[in-house]
């Protein structure tokens, strides 16, 4: 098996197996044992995470929602017209104007959210490298698959025209040789 990834390394990479990265030798390991290298990260990737990537992945996948927007922006329509409600009809709010309590709430949650969707935003960018790796590796086992098959077809075409060599070869004898048979002979 070594001899063949040898071999497949030098004749399709031009250079000897050991010389190669990690995954041109992986990519040249599963040409020579003809087995597939796709597979679905998505899968492999999405069932390891814990508690906390899945809660970075919801918070970010619901802070970046229209619904989330929505239900911000009705918040603070609600908090601004509760405390000019209260301001109207009863000479105080429990936030006035500039509305300092909500600035701190908003900071807050800011504050929090932020490196939240950082994270998840981390394992996103993780996600994609491993994805990026792969699809690398996919395509240089296909672009090798492909070399292989132009050598092959390539051999095939060479085979066969030595074999119409031959035949044009027998034929052009056997026309010989019956264009003798009919020559009169010399001296009759």
């Amino acid at each position: 098996m070594d001899h063949e990834h040898d071999e497949i390394a030098s004749r399709l990479l031009g250079k000897p197996f050991e010389a190669l990265d990690a995954r041109a030798q992986k990519v040249a390991r599963h040409i020579a044992g003809r087995t597939h290298i796709a597979r679905d990260l998505t899968q492999d990737y999405d069932a390891r995470p814990g508690l906390g990537q899945r809660a970075a992945d919801a918070v970010a996948s619901f802070g970046g929602s229209w619904t989330f927007v929505g239900l911000f922006a009705a918040a603070m329509l609600l908090w601004v017209g509760l405390n000019a409600f209260l301001l109207m009809n009863h000479g105080k709010t429990f936030d006035p104007y500039p509305y300092i309590l909500l600035n701190l709430f908003l900071s807050m949650l800011a504050a929090i959210q932020a490196p939240i969707i950082l994270m998840s935003q981390n394992r996103q960018s993780e996600k994609d490298r491993l994805t990026t790796a792969h699809d690398y590796e996919v395509n240089l086992k296909a672009e090798l698959e492909i070399m292989l098959l132009h050598q092959k077809i390539d051999a095939l075409r060479e085979q066969q025209w030595d074999d119409l060599l031959k035949l044009q070869q027998q034929q052009l004898a056997l026309l010989t040789a019956l264009a003798d048979k009919g020559k009169p002979a010399v001296g009759s």
